[in-house]
């Protein structure tokens, strides 16, 4: 029956340690790419560049080929008048271009920059830059998402961390007490080594090790339960999943390997120097 108790105990702490890793794997995982998914959105923003509209469709893709050859150009592509028309359709209603005696809608080309070109500053000189060719009637982009992609990485990285610091506090008192009460239903087997005359470096030796090891199986539960998440979500969010770094994930792996073992070995450690302190009368309390 006491076999079976402490079992049930070891089992129920391993499964409470490895939840609280998990959030932890988690949290980490998001703060170390949160630089890379910042990027992901920053080159997915469209800036469009409308061409005048006596530019040919010929003149305008020549104009697209040499945008690609520019440093800050991640991806082009060229919308025909007749893409434009589409689209314009789709918004309004196939009654807009009855209206009308002539297409309103120019050539254009949608362009992706490289992530570090976007930010304000920097897209006013690539608009500048794009606005000195002839051909070219407007540039445009939301600058609005621009400042808030922007201002917002700062923000969430800063919570990320802070989110982080705390569920290690938390999972510090959890596995703590959580040890404390498996080490606390020993605490006669403690006593009866200390008067038999062992040390306490002695005493210790054997929790720490079957600490070490709970901690090591709770972290690989942990690391197990994310890696199986990210897999059932990457269906979903798969071109999020492409900014993700898979050698980022090893070291989150580590990360929540380390933090699994050395809060356990810790905690035990104190709750043992602890009990190993108490006199024979504050056992039974």
């Amino acid at each position: 029956m006491m076999r079976r108790r402490l079992a049930n105990a070891y089992l129920s702490s391993v499964i409470s340690i490895s939840l609280v890793l998990l959030l932890v794997g988690i949290a980490a995982l998001l703060l170390m790419n949160a630089r890379s998914v910042s990027d992901y959105f920053k080159e997915n923003m469209e800036v469009s560049v409308v061409m005048r509209p006596t530019v040919s469709e010929e003149d305008a893709l020549a104009f697209m080929e040499e945008l690609a050859e520019e440093e800050f150009v991640n991806s082009s592509e060229f919308v025909s008048k007749e893409q434009g028309e589409l689209e314009m359709v789709e918004l309004l209603g196939e009654d807009f271009m009855d209206i009308l005696d002539s297409s309103p809608i120019p050539a254009s080309i949608s362009l992706t920059l490289h992530a570090s070109y976007v930010s304000s500053d920097s897209l006013e000189v690539v608009k500048a830059k794009i606005m000195e060719e002839p051909l070219v009637e407007e540039v445009s982009y939301q600058k609005g998402l621009v400042d808030a992609l922007n201002a917002n990485f700062t923000r969430i990285s800063a919570v990320l961390a802070v989110f982080i610091v705390l569920l290690l506090f938390i999972s510090y008192v959890l596995i703590n007490n959580t040890v404390r009460l498996n080490v606390f239903a020993r605490r006669f087997t403690i006593h009866t080594m200390k008067l038999v005359g062992a040390t306490r470096a002695f005493i210790r030796a054997p929790f720490l090790g079957r600490a070490a090891v709970q901690g090591l199986i709770s972290a690989l539960l942990a690391n197990a339960a994310l890696v199986g998440l990210l897999y059932a979500l990457k269906d979903k969010l798969g071109q999020l999943f492409e900014a993700f770094s898979p050698g980022v994930l090893v070291i989150v792996a580590c990360i929540v390997l380390a933090a699994g073992v050395l809060i356990c070995v810790v905690s035990t450690f104190f709750v043992v120097n602890r009990l190993v302190a108490l006199e024979k009368d504050e056992l039974y309390y």
